[in-house]
């Protein structure tokens, strides 16, 4: 029987880190994280990129007035 690497873990962990880090990131109108391959900026659907919507942060993109979308099939 094999044994385990010994940082096996710590890397699962850091990967986990690493995705719960990129999920905060997200925005509700996101359909992946920024700089995923695949993916573009496009203008917020919600806000119609001013990242306003009366006077408040647009909910849909954050404020920033872009949402990350796939593109290409992916």
């Amino acid at each position: 029987m094999r044994n385990k690497a010994p940082n096996s873990q710590s890397t699962k962990s850091r990967s986990n880190a690493q995705m719960q880090a990129a999920n905060s990131m997200l925005n509700p109108g996101d359909e992946a994280a920024p700089g995923t391959p695949g993916t573009g900026d496009d203008i917020c659907p919600e806000c119609h990129g001013k990242g306003r919507i009366n006077g408040s942060p647009c909910p849909n993109c954050g404020g920033g007035g872009t949402i990350t979308r796939a593109i290409g099939g992916a």
